[in-house]
């Protein structure tokens, strides 16, 4: 008589054997499980406790790169994980000025907190510079934290982020070969194949009503309740209408992947969207 476990080691080890004669390359196939640790990299090493409603990150601080060190990855390593999930790397709008690193400054209007939603993609070619100890080398700074990360026995997973992005995207890093988001659309249509964004004619963008942007104490010149859209996008949750509610994600802006949202998701895949 064949044990319920006996059937399933054999089972087991029929589908390992059955994969290693199948597979085309010469990497050993094991029975792992994929644990993977989350770490929202401007909280995990940030050891200011100060925690003010809209503070600024001086007041606030934010966790860095640098700051996940041998010890900490170790330490992750121990709990059981082999992936370390690294969450808000990519660069997105934010409150903060960093002009004077050569990062031009995002309209407070539509930006939610004063450190900004990581979901905001403001350059998918860079990463957060409040993330790093040294803003002009922060790219640096990550690929340091990856190296470290794998000579540690870890993995790396970041995000992408592909529905939305900030509507102040703007890419000052990016390849030679490669253009902006939305440069070259016919904005006069709510959808075509070949835009990257979803448009509403002929009506400009208005920011929520009765959103203060950091606050009554945050003071900015371009805090006016106002942002220069026109024509508005739709909004990354799918809103399309050129005033989208406080509850709404109107920091981001829907890109078009083929559906028709406003024709049953109509799918236009030929030819393929940019």
């Amino acid at each position: 008589m064949v044990t319920a476990c006996g059937l399933a080691a054999c089972v087991q080890k029929n589908n390992l054997q059955m994969l290693d004669q199948n597979q085309t390359t010469t990497e050993k196939i094991e029975n792992r499980k994929l644990v993977i640790y989350q770490a929202l990299v401007r909280y995990f090493g940030n050891k200011n406790t100060t925690n003010k409603f809209y503070g600024s990150v001086e007041e606030n601080g934010s966790g860095k790169f640098n700051d996940i060190d041998e010890k900490a990855l170790q330490e992750i390593k121990k709990l059981g994980a082999n992936y370390i999930w690294f969450t808000g790397v990519i660069e997105h709008a934010t409150m903060t000025d960093y002009t004077k690193d050569g990062i031009k400054a995002d309209d407070p209007d539509i930006v939610k907190g004063r450190g900004g939603s990581p979901y905001a993609i403001k350059d998918y070619y860079d990463v957060d510079p409040d993330l790093a100890v040294d803003v002009k080398n922060r790219m640096a700074e990550y690929e340091a934290l990856i190296k470290r990360t794998h000579d540690n026995g870890l993995k790396v997973l970041m995000d992408f982020i592909p529905n939305h992005v900030a509507r102040t995207y703007h890419s000052d890093v990016k390849p030679n070969n490669v253009v902006d988001l939305g440069a070259h659309d016919d904005t006069t249509k709510s959808f075509d194949v070949k835009n990257d964004f979803y448009y509403i004619p002929d009506q400009q963008f208005v920011v929520p009503a009765g959103y203060n942007p950091g606050g009554e104490a945050y003071k900015n010149p371009l805090k006016d309740g106002k942002f220069d859209e026109n024509p508005a996008k739709a909004t990354g949750n799918n809103v399309f209408n050129h005033a989208p509610k406080l509850d709404d994600w109107f920091e981001t802006i829907k890109l078009n992947y083929g559906l028709d949202v406003q024709h049953n998701n109509a799918k236009n895949f030929m030819p393929q969207p940019p």
